[in-house]
């Protein structure tokens, strides 16, 4: 069986200092996705939070952190029990922007898991959407 990989990339009308607050800093990261207590930072461990129910909704650990350029973590959620997966963002300058790229990796494998596969898929969708939505200025 092969490994369950989410790809995803987006470009977004920002500088990569820019794209990188909305990966790291707790207030640009609730505006897309859940809001940490205190900036994702190299080697830190970090847990995020509903925006709304205040809920510990994901956490994990830190291993690279290299403003504007790469931030990789591990990502555990409740639905995958003690599992742990590992989110890889990497940032690349391109003519008018950036572009930002994720790797979800590690996620748990079989048809009982399938149903978290497509869940997490389409979360992302939605928290990416949000995310260029807040970066070219169309949000609520």
């Amino acid at each position: 069986m092969t490994e369950t990989i989410l790809q995803k990339s987006i470009y977004l009308r920002a500088t990569k200092a820019q794209v990188w607050d909305y990966l790291t800093d707790p207030d640009k990261l609730a505006i897309w996705f859940h809001k940490p207590k205190v900036a994702l930072a190299d080697g830190a461990d970090y847990a995020m939070f509903g925006t709304e129910s205040g809920d510990k909704l994901m956490w994990g650990t830190v291993n690279t952190a290299r403003p504007h350029d790469y931030l990789e973590y591990t990502f555990t959620i409740a639905p995958m029990g003690d599992a742990t997966s590992t989110v890889k963002w990497t940032l690349e300058e391109v003519a008018g922007g950036t572009r930002l790229s994720l790797e979800h990796s590690g996620l748990p494998q079989g048809d009982a898991a399938f149903g978290l596969t497509l869940a997490l898929d389409k979360g992302w969708d939605e928290h990416l959407g949000r995310l260029r939505a807040d970066a070219h200025g169309e949000s609520d």
